[in-house]
This record gives structure tokens, C-alpha cells and sequence, in this order.
């Protein structure tokens, strides 16, 4: 994955000027008025708080944001649940982006960002009991290292909680919301997804495709009139990138996947 693929320059400054424009105050923000610019994977806020609760998200628990973009689900897991989390990115803009919004949302003692690498992460083995990985695999085509760090960094019975896309890479168009274009782009299918959690050495608890529902919701994305707070304020060309993602899921080249695996309390970092 690389960090040219999301940094434009301007993230910070578009998100002030649209925090203004909806009359908000970029410096003292409530969590709640970000829901809908800071999730930057399909269905957003629900999909993440689905996923917390399939994982079963607790305030003891330390909590590994794998890909956190500018925060999002750090910050909603900091505020839901009052759990302490970490967020690791390779974009450093996003990294920046993410702790001025967590300082003026006041959750910035809860939460750590880390410029960093998902297949190297700056931390010790065990550090975490949670890990969430959102629409980052897409863009990383080394699975078995991506997934082999997060089983090292999870404690014995820690749990790795995922909400990713795979498909059929050739039938892709592009741009889409992970990858202008094809070199980009490391889309797995379903079949090889599940391999790589597994032979890197994560116990599967929970897999459900979610592509029907993902698609009956996302139909009607495309027709809605941008509001004033939207991941169009930062992210380039993304109406264009969400009418691809949204075709592809209705030809049957994208599917949707609820993931939960575990690190088996034999296993030794």
C-alpha cells in the first residue's frame, strides 16, 4: 500500500472548511458530527458498529485501529466504549489528520496514532486484544505477512475483526475507492482471503458474506446528493469511485465479507 495513493495535501484543510460550512467549530467537534466523513469503507459507521459488537469490543480491552485513515473507528470505538486504542497508518497526511481530530473531539488520551506499516508494525508481540482491519487488505498483496503480523501483535484468544471486499480483480473499472488503477489494486477472492487468515496462523470464529445486503443498500448511493459533511470533502473523484464499487457489487465482480479470527491460545508469538 502505498501512502501516494491517499495523500492529496489537503485533507486537514477541506474537512475545516466543510466542518465550517455545516457550522461546525473545527476545534471543539462532538464525535458524533464526524460519522459521516470519517469512515472510509463501505457502509461506514454501520458496518463498524456491527462489527464491534460482533467482536464483542470491551473497555478493557487494547484495541489495534490496522489502516485507521484519518481515525474514524478509533475515535468511535474511544467514545462507544471507552477502550483504549491505537491507530496505525502509512499515510502520514491521514496520521496528522486523525490527532488534530481526536484533540478536538477531546479523545486524544484514549487514543495513539501511529505513522507506520501494517506489515511491520511498531509494536511489541501481545499488545493487543482487539485488532480492526477495514478495507486495507485491497491495496497490500503480501496477505500472509499482513495477517501473520496481526496474529503476533494479538494476545493468545485476542480476535482480529475484519470488514473487507474481494472479487474478481480482472472485471474491475476503475478508479475505485482503494485504487485509481490496477497497480494499485491487490483485490483477493473470497476462497484466497480466507487462506492467507489461516495459514497465518488465525483461527476463523466468523465469516458471513454480506454482498446482498451491501448491494441492496449501496444501490441508491450514487442518486443522493452529496450533504455538506461526506469522504467527498477529501477523497478525490469519489462519486466516481462509489458508481464503480456500486456496479461492481451488482455484477458480481465485488463481494462483501464480516470476518472474525482468533489467535489460538496455543500459539506463541
Amino acid at each position: 500500500m502505498t501512502e501516494l495513493s491517499y495523500r492529496t495535501g489537503f485533507t486537514r484543510t477541506n474537512i475545516e472548511h466543510a466542518l465550517r460550512a455545516a457550522g461546525k467549530d473545527p476545534s471543539a467537534v462532538e464525535p458524533a458530527d464526524l460519522a459521516l466523513l470519517e469512515d472510509f469503507h463501505t457502509l461506514g459507521r454501520l458496518a463498524t458498529t456491527q462489527l464491534a459488537k460482533l467482536v464483542g469490543v470491551t473497555r478493557q480491552d487494547r484495541v489495534l485501529d490496522a489502516g485507521t485513515g484519518i481515525g474514524g473507528t478509533a475515535r468511535f470505538l474511544a467514545s462507544e466504549y471507552e477502550c483504549s486504542v491505537t491507530g496505525v497508518d502509512l499515510t502520514e497526511e491521514y496520521c496528522d489528520t486523525a490527532r488534530w481530530l481526536n484533540e478536538s473531539t477531546g479523545l486524544a488520551d484514549r487514543i495513539n496514532i501511529i505513522h507506520g506499516d501494517v506489515l511491520d508494525l511498531p509494536v511489541a508481540d501481545g499488545s493487543f486484544d482487539v485488532i480492526f482491519s477495514q478495507h486495507v487488505q485491497m491495496n497490500i498483496p503480501d496477505k500472509l505477512t499482513l495477517y501473520a503480523e496481526a496474529c503476533r501483535v494479538l494476545t493468545p484468544g485476542g480476535r482480529l475483526a475484519m470488514w473487507d471486499i474481494t472479487g474478481n480483480a480482472d472485471a474491475l473499472i476503475y478508479p475505485l475507492p482503494w485504487a485509481d488503477d490496477p497497480a494499485q489494486s491487490h483485490l483477493a477472492t473470497n476462497a484466497d482471503l480466507r487462506s492467507a487468515v489461516e495459514a497465518a496462523g488465525l483461527r476463523i470464529e466468523h465469516w458471513d458474506n454480506l454482498t446482498t445486503p451491501t448491494r441492496d443498500i449501496m444501490r441508491n448511493v450514487p442518486a443522493q446528493p452529496p450533504g455538506r459533511l461526506g469522504l467527498h470533502v477529501f477523497v478525490r473523484d469519489f462519486p466516481v469511485k462509489v458508481a464503480n464499487l456500486v456496479r461492481g457489487f451488482a455484477e458480481g465482480w465485488l463481494e462483501v465479507v464480516q470476518v472474525v479470527a482468533s489467535r489460538p491460545t496455543g500459539v506463541e508469538a
